[in-house]
């Protein structure tokens, strides 16, 4: 009696370097959205760093000495973290952290490179701003409204799943350079920084 060979899951790993990247229409589509999804970092670190007069007035800057991360994180009024961001409003090694991870998400996107790194750093940050501003909050500590509109999904969170959907579909293989940067020695040998 001979039997049937039998099926066994391939590791996940395998999985997710053997998935085919999208096509056609979807995978230009996919490509703007990566590179949209990018301008939106690099934007928010030049205005930052510059003080572009946007977000950031020109006397706040970065280069001016200004604390990219003081603004937004001193004025947190709800949530269960709010002394913790309190606490690290201003601090240096944050600032750093904080525009650092805006550019290298900002480049890696718009390159479509290390997208799985990209995809993990782009939600790590996106859950600690949606933490911060606390969209389930409907009034702040001194009883104003919030603001919020949602109290589950926000832009951060919406950021972060288009992140991760990027990433899963492999958009940086389309107007991107994620196939070369997938076929280097590098990434052969460390596949999780697909």
């Amino acid at each position: 009696m001979t039997h049937a060979p039998t099926a066994t899951a391939a590791p996940p790993e395998t999985l997710v370097t053997t998935a085919l990247p999208a096509s056609g229409a979807g995978a230009r589509w996919l490509a703007v959205t990566r590179i949209a999804l990018a301008l939106v970092f690099l934007w928010a670190f030049a205005d930052k760093t510059l003080g572009l007069g946007w977000s950031t007035p020109s006397e706040r800057a970065w280069i001016r000495g200004g604390s990219p991360t003081r603004g937004f994180l001193a004025n947190v009024e709800v949530g269960p973290f709010t002394d913790t961001f309190h606490t690290l409003a201003g601090n240096a090694l944050v600032d750093w952290l904080f525009m650092l991870g805006l550019l290298g998400i900002g480049l890696a996107l718009l390159g479509g490179v290390a997208m799985v790194v990209t995809a993990w750093a782009t939600s790590i940050m996106m859950v600690m701003m949606w933490a911060a501003e606390w969209p389930p909050a409907r009034f702040t500590g001194a009883g104003e409204p919030s603001g919020s509109v949602n109290p589950l999904v926000d832009y951060h969170l919406i950021y972060a799943v288009t992140a991760i959907t990027l990433a899963a579909t492999f958009a940086g293989h389309s107007w991107g350079l994620g196939r070369r940067w997938q076929n280097t020695r590098l990434v052969r040998r460390l596949p999780w920084l697909r």
